[in-house]
């Protein structure tokens, strides 16, 4: 159930890309958009029926990971919200994609980041909503990671449609993909900011610190994350007490500011809010 209690099941299409080439098109159009959805429900009523009994939007729309992964979840939210105001509400379960218009123009809830545009994995996000739900969402979420590949035929009409190279086409629930991207940045050395990133996604409300050496200091609280700055001695201080060949501290506090700045920038990606903190005296408590 989602915060405006309705019933909700959030999962995306996740299309691994040849190459990492970009896709030609942002978007669906329209008409492919619906028969890309009507596949997708095929699919995955094909693994679990209830799903038949669902509502289904699905946004055909490329976006990076990070954008599916927000605090509270604004791409399926938007899908929810489109679903909302399509016609058709008192005819049953509905299934309706959602793409780019007439013109060919992509409407701005399916427009990605274009700091994001990049990359080897894109995602469609996609809903199931209404009492049902519940119930098909959790057997999907035990079965999508090992069962979840698109058929041919849904994985050909989202490649023609996107004018892309795709490698692999699945589905996965959000839960799914977010512990795939944990396990990337696990893999990219990026682990150590995951405590933040998770608890900022799936308690906003709690606070969660990172006072691990030689990391940076950080602390999330109050739905932002806040970075200790600190000056060179301050950071010797701190870090590196003792230490006095002045080449490798210089080495040791510009390889700190560019991790600081890479922890910043994968926040910013996930929509997390950043705030540095000048920290005078090297003490945790500058970020309470």
């Amino acid at each position: 159930m989602d915060d405006t209690g309705q019933q909700v099941f959030r999962g995306v299409v996740a299309l691994e890309l040849r190459d990492g080439a970009p896709p030609g098109r942002a978007a669906l159009d329209a008409g492919d958009a619906g028969a890309a959805t009507a596949l997708l429900g095929r699919d995955l009523a094909a693994l679990v029926p209830g799903v038949r009994d669902c509502d289904l939007a699905l946004l055909a729309a490329h976006f990076d990971p990070a954008e599916a992964l927000r605090p509270g979840w604004p791409l399926h939210r938007r899908a929810l919200e489109l679903l909302q105001r399509a016609p058709g509400q008192a005819q049953g379960a509905r299934m309706v994609g959602f793409g780019a218009d007439a013109r060919g123009d992509v409407p701005v809830p399916l427009q990605c980041d274009p700091n994001l545009a990049g990359g080897g994995l894109r995602v469609l996000p996609f809903v199931l909503r209404g009492a049902p739900a519940v119930a098909a969402g959790a057997e999907l979420e035990g079965l999508l990671l090992d069962r979840g590949m698109a058929a041919a035929d849904t994985a050909l009409a989202l490649q023609d449609g996107l004018a892309a190279q795709v490698e692999h086409a699945r589905y996965l629930s959000l839960h799914d993909l977010l512990a795939m991207i944990a396990l990337q940045y696990r893999n990219v050395g990026l682990e150590p900011l995951w405590s933040l990133l998770e608890t900022a996604l799936l308690e906003p409300a709690a606070e969660s610190w990172l006072d691990a050496g030689p990391e940076p200091l950080a602390h999330f609280a109050d739905g932002e994350v806040r970075i200790a700055l600190f000056d060179p001695g301050a950071w010797h201080a701190r870090y590196a007490p003792g230490a006095a060949d002045c080449s490798a501290l210089e080495r040791g506090f510009e390889y700190f500011q560019a991790r600081q700045r890479q922890f910043a920038a994968v926040l910013e990606a996930h929509a997390v809010p950043v705030q540095f903190v000048h920290c005078a005296d090297g003490n945790a408590d500058c970020l309470r």
